[in-house]
């Protein structure tokens, strides 16, 4: 057993690991099934992957690309550094969220839904919230907003229906419900025989106006890119101009268009966002210090107009020459012309024009395999494309010797 172990000890296991592998192979029988049951330990490790899907925030790779770097150090998380007495972890965050994003303030948790929980327990409770039917959503692994309402004690009142919602459906109930609720319908669209209420228009109401606005969009101005927003966010909703429509509060995802880490982002009035941060619910989805750390670098970079050179909105604009010249440097493959997607439940149906290598056949298996750095590809009319647009180009000589290696081999 211990001669099986060590000969694993290229896969970079620590030994236990390898003594687990080795012993499961010898008790099935199967000395030989060894290096394969310890392979399927450590491919299910998190590890650096090459995304050359061409999906920006592909939900299975971790959305938004983000380097985070924390020394071993103790920080002011809880502590008033003025006063000396205990202090909060939101404060700083959380004034630069408001400033931000016009708000008056706001609180980040560990994600979106956990946002929508914490927002309808503490402002609906056991009240009523309405929503209109088109936009009881469900986004990936199964949130759907009517079984968070029923989590979060609060309950359900449907208006309107699933493609046309008028004024007059709200205000029908606005005198028993304690919330309007307004949700983003981030990743479908419904066209034709439809009608919506504006933010601006719900916003005039007697219950507060809530929006969940999911994909992240700090401001539709775009400020910290020189050229202003892309034609691809022209329709896409953002947290300043949904606020300043009257949105009592707004609520994002941190780790989608805002281009950092898994967070919730709830954001409007001060009193509604203290509300939310002094109910009992919020102690258990509150972010650590590593989480709030990365939010607040990504929020002083919007602030200080270098949001662009984060890593989400720098491959989200980079021109499609600048592309090209990549993909003809590496030599190999055909360069080939193909679209990128945001993805995340984000901007459904939008695609940004893209540059990619193309070879015949599917080698998505292959490419899956590669060490130290898998690279991630699809498969579009029977031939595998890499889109160099999710490729950082400093994966470029990486990605080029191994693509090499699988034309040397056809």
């Amino acid at each position: 057993m211990d001669q099986l172990a060590r000969s694993l000890a290229d896969l970079g296991l620590p030994h236990p690991l390898c003594v687990q592998a080795a012993r499961a192979a010898i008790d099935a029988g199967d000395p030989d099934s060894a290096r394969r049951r310890a392979e399927s330990v450590r491919d299910v490790l998190l590890t650096p992957v090459i995304n050359a899907t061409g999906v920006l925030l592909h939900t299975n790779l971790g959305r938004a690309p983000l380097a985070v770097t924390s020394p071993a150090e103790y920080s002011n998380l809880e502590l008033d550094l003025d006063g000396g007495s205990r202090g909060s972890r939101q404060a700083g965050v959380g004034h630069l969220l408001a400033a931000a994003s016009g708000a008056e303030a706001a609180l980040v948790v560990n994600n979106g839904a956990a946002a929508v929980l914490l927002v309808l327990a503490a402002l609906a409770g056991d009240g009523q919230v309405a929503v209109s039917r088109g936009e009881l959503v469900e986004i990936g692994g199964g949130f759907r907003v009517p079984d968070v309402m029923t989590q979060s004690g609060a309950t359900l009142v449907e208006v309107g229906t699933t493609n046309r919602t008028a004024l007059a459906d709200y205000e029908a109930v606005a005198d028993r419900v304690g919330l309007i609720m307004k949700v983003h319908r981030s990743n479908f669209s419904v066209t034709g025989f439809t009608s919506e209420v504006d933010v601006g228009t719900l916003a005039g109401l007697d219950p507060p106006l809530v929006v969940d606005l999911g994909s992240g969009l700090l401001d539709a101005r775009c400020p910290w890119l020189k050229e202003g927003p892309p034609p691809w966010l022209a329709r896409e909703p953002a947290l300043r101009q949904t606020l300043d429509s009257g949105a009592a509060l707004a609520i994002i995802s941190g780790d989608k268009l805002f281009g950092g880490p898994q967070a919730g982002v709830i954001a409007g009035r001060a009193d509604l966002v203290e509300r939310c941060a002094r109910h009992p619910l919020y102690r258990a989805l509150r972010p650590g210090a590593l989480v709030l750390g990365a939010v607040q670098d990504v929020a002083l970079a919007y602030l200080g107009r270098t949001a662009s050179q984060l890593p989400f909105w720098a491959m989200a604009t980079v021109p499609v020459a600048a592309l090209r010249r990549r993909a003809e440097a590496m030599g190999v493959g055909e360069v080939v012309e193909c679209a990128s997607l945001t993805g995340g439940g984000t901007l459904p149906g939008v695609e940004i024009p893209s540059i990619g290598l193309a070879f015949d056949g599917d080698l998505t298996d292959v490419l899956r395999a590669a060490r130290p750095l898998p690279v991630v590809a699809r498969v579009h009319d029977g031939a595998t494309v890499l889109d160099l647009r999710t490729v950082a180009p400093e994966h470029d000589g990486v990605l080029a010797e191994r693509l090499a290696e699988l034309a040397g081999r056809s």
